[in-house]
């Protein structure tokens, strides 16, 4: 009526001039009406009419005005919109193109139609696609949402739509950098030594193909060891800013996702050029240094280029049952290559002593590895645990970034460097309230040094719960990546940069660029800029984030009769906000949700505290991190990929409440 009448029109706008503007985000609910949040404690009601013209995740300027003794507001104006590009669903109303977004709080279809070049005919009901959105009813003259199917990712019912939807949701390759025609190794400068007759071995999963480390060890009488660590060299065939080299730096490192791999690097160069394969003639880069006995790494770090030839592809499992048990069933390693196992196993305890005594030792967890049939089914999950030999690789390549975060240091002062600032500045008052709380021997002054924090850290590994260790870990900054030497406080080092996996990370392939600088006494060909750190930070939580989405998507196959089959579960609390506790599956690693209400339905007697990691019962603490329960699936919600699961242990009503049943009933 008001766009009809422009002497109404321009009343109601003089009008709303005159009304209080509120700037927030918009919170949608289920039931067509939302809410505008202005911060954390001041919200508006967003009527049904109003939330036509918005989307969940719009940030916006509205117009606070009282509605039938309501105060409401009325979005005016878009100051960020929550979605322009986005993954979703085709839907067919009356025969005409619309888009469901895949996110949990945007439900409604979105008109839409094809790029120029996209056949319409391809598009079938349920499919997945990208899509961008075009109009905005807040934008412009425009009255409805309107979007642009970009392109079509796989149909409805394609078993692999996890890998491929997820991948696109992220904007991630889906297949590995095109092959070359050939490969030659370029002229670099480098001396390489031949060490093709020393016994390395390497040590890896059973499947892996691109091995990227290859291990010599020598075991002296006086208990001290020289090891020698050799790494393939990738960069012995990729130029810097090269076509390879630029692909390489987009891409960052090797996707992992459950079940399948996407290279940084093509497969001829990270399975087969470059791959340490056994009794095969291989380029490495390689760094010597010696151990004493009681694990301290000498000053003798050496780094060289040389040829070497793996003695011995051997497999975690099979060293470890080895070490473990004094025999693997199917397997043993001839005389030479026990040795190596012996001595390489013994460098690791003297280095893991040290650590755990020095440095930070983190409590080992399980990996869990997704089992799929030939056309993507999850056919089962399996915990493989942290052994021996695991460990053994562990600390060989802690031990190598350490000596080339030093190296590195020394020569230039620069590199790729992975460090930790400890507690987050902002948070060390509060953290230090917990610490006072639990008697923890410590002052803050300590935690702001390297030797203070890791201190911290082995004494919480040595506590009987692990709480408080959960609760500190939302005070403490994150992991980063910098072009500049600086201490890394969650392991407890004062140095380290990684190079060794050049085949799988970016990052390492500079680091190896500028030790090969060290090595030939040349300028660097490359050096970390200052935008390396957030390129690497950027990918490595893309990555993470894809993993996630793939896992949670198999988990909700795997789980789909969960409810039915009422299975138990034991879980571990890792995070509690003010709506439930989240948890993790310990049988299979899958994480869920228990609201509130599924552990008691009475919001008088039950809080659960975000701030202290608890959840009170009458007043009565009952839960905290770290706490390990016995769980069911309570629902397995498909479209958004996510469990819903509920405690076995139920909380009867307190004794005042029976008691006028109990009377009733008499």
């Amino acid at each position: 009526m008001f766009q009809d009448n422009p002497l109404l029109a321009q009343l109601k706008k003089q009008i709303q001039e005159t009304l209080p503007k509120k700037e927030g985000s918009i919170k949608a609910t289920d039931r067509g009406f939302g809410f505008l949040e202005v911060d954390s404690k001041e919200s508006f009601f967003i009527p049904p009419n109003y939330m036509k013209n918005v989307m969940h995740g719009d940030r916006v300027m509205a117009v606070i005005r009282t509605e039938k003794e309501r105060e409401v507001a009325e979005p005016q104006e878009l100051i960020e919109q929550f979605i322009t590009r986005f993954i979703g669903r085709v839907k067919l109303i009356r025969d005409r193109l619309h888009v469901v977004p895949d996110h949990p709080q945007l439900k409604d279809a979105i008109k839409a139609r094809p790029v120029k070049g996209l056949n319409p005919e391809l598009l079938k009901e349920g499919d997945w696609v990208v899509a961008n959105m075009t109009r905005h009813p807040l934008v412009g003259d425009n009255k409805t949402f309107f979007c642009e199917i970009k392109e079509k990712i796989t149909d409805s019912n394609d078993k692999i739509a996890p890998w491929w939807v997820t991948l696109a949701r992220h904007d991630l390759p889906n297949a590995e950098p095109a092959p070359q025609e050939s490969w030659s190794m370029l002229e670099e400068g480098l001396e390489r030594q031949d060490l093709t007759e020393l016994p390395f071995i390497t040590i890896d999963g059973d499947s892996t193909k691109d091995m990227d480390d290859a291990i010599y060890t020598v075991a002296k009488e006086d208990g001290s060891f020289e090891i020698t660590i050799a790494i393939a060299d990738p960069t012995s065939y990729i130029e810097v800013g090269d076509k390879m080299d630029k692909e390489a730096r987009e891409r960052g490192f090797t996707i992992y996702l459950p079940g399948r791999n996407i290279p940084m690097l093509p497969r001829e160069l990270s399975d087969e050029l470059c791959s340490l394969l056994e009794n095969e003639k291989r380029p490495a880069l390689c760094c010597r240094v010696s151990i004493d006995s009681s694990g301290v790494i000498q000053d003798d770090i050496h780094f060289f280029a040389a040829w070497i030839k793996s003695q011995g592809r051997l497999a975690y499992d099979n060293v470890s049952d080895l070490l473990e048990h004094g025999a693997c069933e199917n397997w043993a390693p001839n005389e030479i290559i026990f040795e190596q196992i012996k001595a390489l196993h013994g460098f690791a305890n003297a280095r893991s002593d040290w650590r755990a005594a020095n440095a930070v030792v983190f409590p080992d967890r399980p990996d869990y590895r997704f089992e799929l049939s030939e056309d993507n089914d999850v056919i089962a999950i399996h915990t493989d645990p942290r052994r021996t030999a695991n460990r053994m690789i562990e600390e060989a390549m802690i031990t190598a970034n350490i000596c080339a975060g030093r190296v590195l240091q020394e020569k230039f002062g620069f590199g790729v460097y992975n460090y930790h600032n400890g507690f987050n500045p902002e948070k060390l008052d509060t953290a230090m309230d917990f610490l006072t709380n639990a008697e923890a021997p410590f002052e803050k002054e300590q935690l702001l040094t390297l030797e203070g924090f890791s201190a911290l850290r082995r004494w919480l590994n040595a506590q009987d719960t692990t709480y408080l260790d959960n609760r500190l870990r939302k005070f403490q900054a994150y992991s980063e990546v910098g072009n500049t030497p600086a201490a890394h406080y969650a392991m407890g080092l004062d140095v380290y940069a990684t190079w060794t996996s050049p085949i799988r990370k970016y990052g390492d392939m500079i680091n190896h660029r500028l030790l090969k600088a060290v090595i030939s006494g040349q300028e660097p060909s490359q050096t970390p800029d200052d935008s390396v750190g957030e390129e690497i930070a950027i990918h490595r939580r893309n990555h993470r984030m894809a993993e996630r989405d793939v896992a949670d998507w198999l988990y909700v196959r795997l789980l789909k009769d969960a409810v039915k089959d009422a299975t138990v579960f034991t879980a571990e609390i890792f995070d509690i906000n003010r709506a439930g506790m989240r948890v993790r599956l310990l049988e299979n690693g899958a994480a869920a949700f228990i609201p509130a209400p599924l552990i008691l339905d009475n919001k008088e007697r039950i809080e659960c505290n975000g701030e202290l990691g608890i959840v009170n019962i009458d007043k009565i603490k009952e839960y905290q991190l770290g706490d390990q329960l016995e769980v069911t699936i309570a629902e397995v919600r498909s479209a958004t990929r996510q469990l819903v699961a509920k405690p076995v242990k139920q909380f009867p009503a307190p004794e005042a409440e029976k008691a006028p049943a109990e009377s009733a009933e008499a």
